[in-house]
């Protein structure tokens, strides 16, 4: 999508009115000092650039006075299903095409950062090729026996992450890009007009402590099962949930994902050995679904590239009901079976073959997270 921003005088002039009331407001408010409304001016700056990350469409029509055609975007639109370059590299057809942003919530805000998912406005599980959703909170699991875990607020070197992620899960890339480029994801991001859009990027210059990082994945090897309930909607997003901007919501799932750092050249060897293994998830109480995200270097955009060479190029996902299944099935045979590490079966581990060499630059990275806000098909992802 390439949207070219041209400025003009009336608009301009009342953008700047909206920030400035905005950040009147604010001030009176919470008291904070002029440097603090600076900063903020600059972080809204960085907010609506990023914005752009999706589409143009994000910004009222006031501001976008320069882009594609339609004919163009729906050419656009069919041609991100043409997967003909990846196959002739080796690599794996995409099974779903999974839309994630990263986000750096300031301390003390999360509850507050929480209820702005909860109650936004949404029609996204309404929308052709929608899969799945969940918001997820990043945390460390603790060594105590009680299997709890805490909410990892995430330190500089980490923030590349996020330490809250949206995962959205599209059966096809196309599906994803029909929404970037149309109305739900203007309404779903405060863009219905000039003031609306200000006020969300203030809102969110207060609670985040930079702008989001928009990060894209093919999703191969999915597996999943159908949920054993579906949270309840209403108009294509989640109802009856009490996000009062003071306690977090409940944790829904729980997310566990290891983190690969494959260099281009060994992408095809290595999808090839994940496509090769066995796997017995399908069959494990609380599993809900498994995916191998390839990093999409194709996608463009403020915030989505380059990629930097300390961020993963493949990351395995997989989604459990809850810690308690995660947990049953680390230390059960089939995760024993997949990991080469069966201890009941001496005589398979003696005629296995030595293990192959590495094909990642530096070892695998853990990372877990809860999930909340869970929205999915009656199907599964």
């Amino acid at each position: 999508m390439i949207a070219v921003m041209i400025y003009r005088k009336r608009s301009y002039s009342y953008s700047t009115l909206a920030l400035h009331r905005g950040l009147k407001s604010c001030s009176a408010r919470s008291h904070c000092s002029m440097r603090s409304c600076v900063l903020v001016t600059a972080l809204v700056s960085s907010l609506v650039g990023t914005a752009l990350c999706f589409s143009s469409s994000t910004l009222p029509n006031q501001w976008r006075t320069t882009s594609l055609s339609s004919s163009s975007v729906s050419s656009v639109v069919k041609d991100d299903d043409v997967q003909l370059e990846l196959t002739e590299k080796g690599l794996l057809k995409r099974d779903r095409y999974v839309a994630t942003n990263r986000f750096a919530v300031r301390a003390g805000k999360e509850a507050k950062f929480e209820a702005r998912w909860a109650n936004r406005q949404s029609r996204l599980a309404t929308l052709d090729g929608f899969r799945y959703f969940h918001l997820m909170r990043r945390v460390t699991l603790n060594d105590d026996d009680d299997g709890s875990s805490t909410y990892q607020p995430g330190e500089a070197k980490e923030e590349k992450m996020g330490n809250y992620v949206s995962f959205t899960i599209w059966e096809r890339k196309s599906d994803f890009s029909a929404w970037r480029t149309g109305d739900a994801f203007k309404e779903a991001h405060g863009g219905t007009s000039i003031g609306a859009f200000m006020s969300t990027m203030i809102n969110s210059a207060l609670v985040l402590k930079g702008p989001p990082r928009p990060a894209f994945y093919d999703g191969l090897l999915m597996q999943s099962v159908p949920p054993t309930s579906i949270p309840e909607t209403e108009n294509g997003w989640r109802t009856n949930l009490v996000a009062d901007g003071v306690t977090n919501l409940p944790a829904e799932c729980f997310v566990a994902c290891n983190q690969f750092f494959v260099p281009t050249e060994n992408g095809p060897a290595f999808e090839k050995r994940w496509a090769d293994r066995e796997s017995k998830l399908a069959e494990c109480e609380g599993f809900v679904a498994f995916g191998m995200m390839r990093r999409d270097g194709t996608a463009k955009g403020h915030g989505t590239s380059p990629m930097g060479m300390d961020e993963p190029t493949y990351m395995s996902t997989t989604i459990w009901s809850d810690r308690a299944a995660f947990e049953s099935w680390k230390n059960g045979n089939a995760f024993r079976q997949s990991h080469g590490t069966n201890k009941d079966d001496d005589a398979a581990k003696e005629k296995k073959p030595a293990a192959a060499a590495p094909l990642w630059s530096k070892p695998p990275s853990p990372v877990f997270y809860e999930g909340t806000l869970v929205i999915t098909k009656e199907e599964g992802p």
